[in-house]
């Protein structure tokens, strides 16, 4: 299997499915990573409504980001952490897949999915159906092995302009060759739009410091307007941006962009308050 179903899979077992309306499923952080950040969660409960949708029109299709109207943070897990995973959908067909979901520790929610939305592209485009067909009967039945996921090291940022306050952009170098592409996907590698909404939050913490001029941490609270527009493909450069948009005694919003050879892949806006996760 190798690093199939693994390196970056965040669905373990489906603990109930209800005729491609909805599921739970669960997934255990390894104890062993470093750490499992809130855009890795989010991608789990994307990944659970994957599943349901692609066994919905039994593996002809399978979703991909694209339109996300809210995800809101409530916490940071933790290595050890057992997510239990939730998603409810909207709608469902051979074109598109409409959802919401959940993920929780211990009965306490952590993050929330808000009305997303996956275009449909071919399964075998990106992995063979067969596989993804014997997966999920795992998946609804024992499980698949826990304790694979070996982490995701950030890729790197230099930044190359940077206005204290106001602005900042940064280069980010997608890796030519990764883990996770094995499972992003095997058939046609694509950097995953998680990955990069991660990188984006880690560019724009930095910039609601600076707004906010105190000592006091910031935190993501909530991410709004995602757009991806295009794949991004293993070894390339992505230019991204964090800009203030607005600041007011409750919250700092900043806008994200990030570019490729000038062109916008994605777009987003997150607004960052003080925090203790």
């Amino acid at each position: 299997m190798g690093d199939h179903f693994s390196a970056f899979t965040f669905v373990e077992r489906i603990t109930h499915l209800s005729a491609g309306a909805g599921a739970r499923g669960i997934f255990t952080i390894p104890t062993r990573v470093r750490d499992f950040p809130s855009c890795l969660v989010a991608e789990a409960v994307g990944q659970l409504a994957a599943w349901v949708a692609m066994s919905r029109i039994d593996f002809r299709g399978r979703p991909v980001a694209a339109l996300a109207t809210e995800t809101r943070f409530h916490r940071d897990v933790r290595p050890g952490d057992v997510l239990e995973l939730g998603v409810e959908i909207d709608d469902c067909d051979e074109h598109a897949v409409a959802y919401s979901g959940w993920a929780r520790v211990g009965g306490s929610t952590v993050i929330e999915l808000i009305h997303c939305l996956g275009p449909m592209l071919p399964v075998g485009d990106f992995d063979s159906p067969d596989a993804m067909r014997e997966h999920f009967v795992v998946l609804c039945g024992p499980g698949s092995a826990g304790g694979r996921f070996e982490g995701i090291e950030p890729s790197p940022m230099a930044i190359t302009a940077h206005v204290a306050g106001e602005s900042v952009r940064a280069d980010l170098q997608v890796p030519r060759h990764a883990r996770f592409f094995a499972d992003h996907f095997p058939r046609n590698p694509v950097f995953p739009a998680t990955l990069l909404l991660d990188s984006q939050i880690r560019l724009a913490t930095t910039l609601a410091n600076e707004v906010i001029g105190r000592t006091a941490a910031q935190v993501p609270a909530r991410m709004t307007h995602v757009k991806m527009r295009s794949f991004i493909a293993p070894g390339q450069l992505v230019e991204i941006q964090a800009s203030r948009a607005a600041h007011d005694a409750q919250s700092t919003r900043i806008a994200l962009n990030a570019s490729v050879e000038g062109k916008t892949v994605a777009t987003a806006r997150v607004e960052f308050a003080e925090g203790t996760t």
